[in-house]
């Protein structure tokens, strides 16, 4: 894939595999140590689906949460905020398959769909732990040390 851009590649071959950079997919993908399988899109997403998507200039790897006439809600499994206003016209591809220690593990898998929906189910109470877990670093800034 050197020096092709990950739509280059999936018009090409149809799939892209990557070692995923962020921590925004986790637990599901963990950064620089899984890998991720990425198809050409089918028709619309579904909710639960995992778009790599471009937004300003940046490649991003989010679950859908709500489905819309024009556009998708979508949020990282380890973020607390939504994206709103995602198009088809950003999708580049959707996760296919996660490839962890050797494994490849489809998102078909009853294990992953099952992840999908009770990470959603469970939001509310991760969310207040994300917040509590950022609490002393906001005082921080705030008190200026």
């Amino acid at each position: 894939m050197a020096n092709s851009t990950f739509e280059e590649e999936i018009q090409r071959s149809g799939r892209l595999v990557y070692t995923n950079v962020g921590r925004s997919m986790m637990p599901l993908i963990r950064q620089h140590r899984d890998l991720v399988i990425i198809e050409k899109p089918q028709g619309r997403c579904r909710k639960y689906d995992v778009p790599l998507y471009r937004k300003d200039g940046r490649y991003i790897l989010h679950r859908i949460l709500k489905v819309r006439e024009g556009d998708y809600v979508i949020r990282g499994d380890n973020c607390w905020q939504k994206e709103y206003g995602i198009t088809d016209s950003q999708i580049i591809g959707v996760l296919s398959a996660v490839v962890r220690d050797g494994k490849t593990i489809p998102v078909t898998d009853w294990r992953c769909r099952a992840y999908a929906r009770l990470w959603h189910a469970i939001f509310p109470a991760r969310a207040a732990l994300m917040r509590l877990r950022a609490l002393p670093g906001f005082l921080r800034r705030r008190l200026g040390r």
